[in-house]
């Protein structure tokens, strides 16, 4: 009989082990963890009934992420996939609606569905619309707040952007077939073409709802600069146009940017100083 653990960490891990090692999840790790428990043929059946409900709890969260995917690929195939998937990579945490953001990316490796090119890009979006759904509400930018800056000020300005919203770049057109699969639309399914890409969107929950809406490239990338938090006049370089100033005001308008910052001129001048190799 092996030695008891030392700690609830190690009973903790040595039950993992036992649940899901036998499949590979854990990999090496399973073999070097012994379960603190006499082996007796009783203990197996049991271990198993935890070992499928947990895999059945997983693969559960991801059909409720990603209902889209499972109805392109069948309830089978979205199993047998969401199982592999599992396999390489259990929850962080017990909070199962952030487990699956890695699914789009094994679709996209995933040797069964080599055919379905768009399918990863699919995934990519349901989980940018998962993340809008369960977003924390956040108050909008006070607009007044910004409108006692400075000219000099301004330029300086970095936005932060709401939680729930997010920046795509799909090859393919994954918003119209992400459409015609939930609205059940085989019409409009059949008249999509894959090749019609690429294409820039932004998800986000307003108001009104879940909305998944189109930018040009222009506005799109100006936009993502905002979200990775360039300064204002690093962000508008290169799209000085009226357009784009039309796509700031209307951010700033709708509440997706709900704070802002300004750049210390001190830590600027003491980053560039240094990556000149002035300081130590």
């Amino acid at each position: 009989m092996p030695a008891p653990p030392e700690s609830l960490l190690e009973t903790q891990r040595a039950l993992r082990a036992q649940l899901f090692g036998a499949d590979g999840v854990l990999g090496d790790e399973a073999a070097s963890l012994q379960a603190p428990w006499p082996s007796e043929p009783r203990i197996a059946p049991r271990l198993a009934i935890y070992r499928n409900t947990g895999v059945s709890t997983l693969v559960n969260a991801l059909r409720l992420s990603f209902p889209a995917i499972q109805r392109l690929v069948g309830r089978d195939f979205f199993e047998a996939a969401a199982q592999q998937f599992i396999r390489s990579q259990l929850p962080a945490s017990a909070y199962l609606n952030d487990y699956g953001g890695d699914f789009p990316e094994f679709l996209r490796e995933f040797p069964a569905a080599a055919a379905l090119a768009y399918l990863g890009d699919v995934a990519q979006l349901e989980w940018a619309v998962n993340r809008a759904l369960h977003a924390s509400d956040s108050p909008a930018l006070d607009l007044v707040r910004l409108a006692q800056l400075s000219q000099t000020q301004l330029a300086r300005v970095s936005f932060v952007a709401h939680p729930g919203m997010s920046l795509l770049q799909s090859q393919t057109p994954a918003d119209l077939v992400w459409r015609a699969v939930l609205h059940q639309d085989d019409a409009a399914m059949a008249s999509i073409d894959l090749a019609n890409g690429p294409v820039w969107l932004l998800v986000e929950r307003d108001a009104t709802g879940l909305q998944v809406r189109r930018l040009g490239e222009a506005a799109w990338r100006f936009t993502a600069r905002l979200c990775a938090g360039l300064e204002l006049h690093a962000a508008l370089a290169d799209e000085s146009n009226e357009q784009i100033n039309a796509v700031l005001a209307d951010h700033l308008s709708s509440g997706r940017l709900i704070d802002f910052r300004l750049a210390d001129n001190d830590t600027k001048a003491h980053d560039a100083a240094q990556s000149r190799g002035e300081l130590s």
